[in-house]
């Protein structure tokens, strides 16, 4: 039931901290998974104190337990080992701190963290979180280059020196975290954050020289996977060796065996650019210069025909064809018409013959009465009649007279 309380009758301090002992002693025992950031065994005393921290965050428990109890686990327990406690959470009135009293402690194995990581995997992947098309291309030239990774380490000496060789005018925004151990996830995460809200960084890298699982561990865990995932900055990773491969490369957008193999993938390398540019205004140049000699071959071949490299003689031999044709058409023409004239003529001589011009001409006569019609038959005429005669030279008049 709650405790009822007003500012008049308030509560004292000893009801509260039984009222919260009593509440948290009913939770009974639990199996709790962290790491050991402190073990502290005193001479002479049969109590050691762990600290157990949740890797993920930063919080932590105070763990009491029997000496023999440590003593007893099979690999020893050094500080950074994870492991399960089996536990009671008890609240102490008198001091007023909540910690666990413990009743068994197992280390947790290889096996046993690879098994936990492999269905870890399996989870996140299901979610689409390492699908291929949310990867990101990396920027051919970064401003500048965030680099997580452990101070004064080898990885970051391998990382900055690469990438200066290649391109000597690269910038580096280093953020030096703990790369192992219970503050590891934290401190990249939170370096991560800074990195991705810096508008200058175009690129991140996370590394890591080689060690063992244990080591790499804190790149398994699934708040660093998450944030690798959620951050608007292209993400390259290279922790341990080859042959190693942690979740976070899983979530990155490009994996790097090593870190000098991140620092070839950050940065172009100068020389190699240099020779590609040379290379690609030689073929230009190639290119250029062989559609310029097609072109001068087909004008020089284009010149080189009749019609361009001696229109005058074309025109010539045109104007002498012309005049040919025109001569032929002329006497062709003139031809046409003495043949003409000659029928005509013909015709003329046949109409002349036939006409009774001709018959009058030859000395024959024409009688015609006063209306003009001819006498045929001497019977069509009476006696008084006149008659004009028609002759070659004109007309006589006539009349009639008995015979």
């Amino acid at each position: 039931m709650p405790l009822e309380s007003s500012p008049e009758q308030p509560l004292p301090v000893r009801t509260v901290a039984r009222a919260i002992g009593d509440w948290v002693g009913r939770l009974g025992r639990i199996w709790v998974e962290g790491q050991i950031t402190q073990l502290t065994r005193r001479p002479g005393q049969a109590t050691c104190f762990l600290v157990l921290r949740d890797p993920a965050a930063e919080m932590s428990l105070q763990v009491a337990c029997a000496r023999a109890l440590v003593d007893a686990v099979k690999p020893p327990l050094a500080e950074g080992s994870r492991v399960v406690v089996w536990a009671k959470p008890e609240f102490r009135p008198q001091r007023g701190t909540l910690s666990l009293t413990a009743f068994d402690i197992r280390p947790v194995g290889v096996g046993a963290l690879l098994a936990r990581l492999e269905q870890l995997r399996q989870t996140l992947a299901a979610e689409g979180l390492f699908a291929p098309e949310r990867k990101r291309a990396l920027p051919f030239l970064p401003r500048t280059v965030g680099l997580v990774t452990g101070r004064a380490s080898a990885a970051e000496r391998d990382v900055v020196e690469n990438a200066t060789r290649r391109w000597p005018a690269v910038t580096f925004r280093i953020e030096n975290v703990a790369v192992q151990g219970p503050y590891a996830v934290s401190e990249v995460v939170a370096a991560l954050h800074r990195l991705d809200t810096d508008p200058d960084v175009d690129v991140i890298v996370i590394a890591r020289g080689g060690g063992s699982v244990e080591d790499l561990l804190p790149f398994s865990d699934e708040a660093l996977v998450r944030a690798v995932i959620a951050s608007q900055t292209p993400v390259v990773t290279a922790v341990g060796h080859e042959t190693d491969v942690p979740l976070v490369d899983h979530a990155a957008d490009r994996r790097a065996s090593t870190p000098t193999d991140a620092a070839k993938l950050v940065v172009p390398d100068v020389t190699e650019e240099h020779q590609r540019v040379h290379a690609m205004r030689a073929r230009a140049h190639r290119c250029v210069s062989g559609r310029l000699d097609a072109e001068r071959q087909r004008v020089d071949s284009l010149r080189s025909r009749p019609a361009l490299a001696d229109p005058h003689g074309l025109l010539t031999r045109w104007s002498a064809d012309i005049a040919t044709v025109r001569e032929r058409g002329r006497r062709a023409t003139l031809a046409c018409i003495g043949e003409a004239v000659t029928e005509v003529a013909g015709l003329g001589a046949r109409i002349t013959a036939m006409s009774p011009q001709g018959t009058l001409d030859r000395g024959y006569a024409i009688l015609q009465r006063a209306d003009g019609s001819a006498v045929r038959d001497p019977a069509e005429v009476v006696i008084g009649e006149r008659l004009s005669g028609r002759v070659a030279a004109g007309e006589v008049p006539l009349q009639v007279i008995a015979s």
